[in-house]
């Protein structure tokens, strides 16, 4: 089957009408207006990863376990 692309003013009609219908106008207009969360810059996310990193836990991991 192939997958066809509805224009963008159709998906948004569509999705609007599916709120209202589910939720109301009231609940609607509240879902829209919800904040939104800021995506954190993708090198200060890794660095934020890399500092709760143990280091000789991720080698082991990833290079198997060190033999002494």
């Amino acid at each position: 089957m192939k997958q066809v692309y509805l224009p963008e003013d159709q998906v948004i009609r569509r999705a609007l009408r599916a709120l209202m219908k589910s939720l109301g106008p009231v609940e609607t207009a509240r879902f829209l207006n919800l904040p939104r969360q800021r995506r954190i810059e993708s090198v200060r996310r890794h660095r934020q990863l890399q500092a709760q990193l143990d280091q000789a836990q991720f080698f082991d991991q990833v290079f198997g376990a060190r033999k002494s």
